[in-house]
């Protein structure tokens, strides 16, 4: 059996690299690929037709002028794919390049099962996008459980999956063994705080971080801060800690983050993926998020978008499990009140932890893994299309 698999960015990289880890796996190893990817999808036997770094372009000016690039890429795709003829294709996210593709085949390879890993947001903006590729896709596979009626209402098989984030080893921190390495006692309560991946979140986040430790520092005298971060902001991140109260702990190193999280009391955090490894980590937080002004308004006002949380696991629960604090509201006189409480109170942050728990069983925890669930559906779904 020969899968055709394209992924145009890392994450995407990531998801296509533990799909087929999967797809070996069930198949016994009878199974060959080809198509596009990165370092993950490369380990397990990809020879990508062309860079993945090619494809992996964010924002407009960025865009426009790799264009013409960018569509011979598609055409030398589709060359590739009418001579390697595979049982069927799978592209993973990156729906500017790989819509282009799919496209591309309906029209030259009609026959061919035409499979997309990861829906667009049609939830959150531009819902005409489910009826988009439901004219194009045989079958798409999502990582949230809300999301196939949007998908199915428009006549496309749309099965869920489960979101990659519960491979993350995220809930399997060695929290003694973190305090014992930065001598922080027992007893001591320890408050995680993170502040985003990116400069443009941290540079926002920071101040209102700060602000929310010092209106802590009255009632908390003896709370610990552990500020896990990334290399490329350990800098940024510690010249701003420098002013804090509790001579907070800055660590760059990935390989202690899941231990922080299962050391700490509760965290502060940035919106984002960081939030559902926490909720996996069963550890209680408070999330904030704060973008520009101008970003802000036209996603509300020019391209509508709107969302009810931005949290996955309050959108899966439909309620704030994890306190939100956005723009206007993502101030440290509004924060500060919450997370002191969440702080004191071992019943609330007990019953946040089950909440947490119950959202991310929705999201795929505990049972199979999204990667062996997606290969199970796309083998299935080969296996089907080739019954007489």
């Amino acid at each position: 059996m020969l899968i055709y698999v394209i992924a145009g960015e890392p994450s995407g990289d990531l998801l296509g690299g533990r799909l087929m880890a999967a797809l070996r796996h069930e198949t016994g190893d009878a199974v060959q690929f080809a198509g596009i990817g990165g370092e993950n999808m490369q380990a397990q036997g990809l020879h990508s037709l062309f860079p993945m770094t090619e494809l992996t372009v964010m924002g407009l000016t960025e865009v426009l002028p790799r264009i013409p690039r960018i569509l011979r890429r598609v055409r030398e795709t589709l060359d590739d794919i009418g001579r390697t003829k595979p049982d069927a294709i799978v592209t993973i996210d990156s729906w500017g390049f790989t819509g282009r593709v799919q496209k591309g085949c309906q029209k030259r390879f009609p026959n061919l099962p035409r499979i997309h890993y990861v829906a667009p947001m049609v939830w959150a903006w531009k819902p005409k996008r489910a009826a988009k590729l439901a004219k194009v896709l045989d079958l798409l596979m999502t990582l949230l459980p809300f999301e196939p009626p949007y998908f199915e209402k428009e006549g496309l098989r749309t099965m869920h999956v489960g979101h990659p984030v519960v491979e993350s080893g995220a809930g399997q921190g060695d929290g003694a063994a973190f305090r014992a390495r930065h001598g922080i006692a027992d007893d001591i309560k320890l408050l995680a705080v993170l502040p985003g991946s990116r400069h443009s979140e941290t540079s926002k986040l920071l101040p209102v971080f700060g602000q929310v430790l010092a209106h802590l520092q009255a009632s908390h005298d003896h709370l610990r801060v552990v500020v896990p971060t990334l290399p490329h902001l350990v800098d940024e991140v510690r010249e701003a800690a420098r002013t804090w109260p509790f001579d907070p702990l800055v660590i760059a190193d990935a390989s202690q983050k899941y231990d922080c999280f299962a050391a700490s009391t509760c965290a502060l955090a940035a919106s984002g993926t960081v939030a559902l490894e926490l909720a996996m980590a069963g550890l209680p937080t408070v999330v904030a998020y704060r973008l520009s002004a101008l970003t802000a308004f036209m996603a509300r006002n020019l391209f509508g978008f709107k969302i009810k949380w931005a949290t996955l696991v309050n959108m899966v629960l439909d309620r704030p499990v994890m306190p939100e604090f956005l723009q206007e509201d993502c101030r440290a006189d509004k924060i500060a009140p919450v997370l002191a409480r969440l702080l004191d109170d071992e019943n609330e942050r007990g019953w946040r932890r089950l909440d947490m728990a119950a959202g991310m069983a929705q999201l795929g925890m505990g049972g199979e893994s999204p990667g062996r669930r997606a290969a199970q559906v796309v083998l299935d779904f080969i296996a089907q299309r080739k019954r007489p």
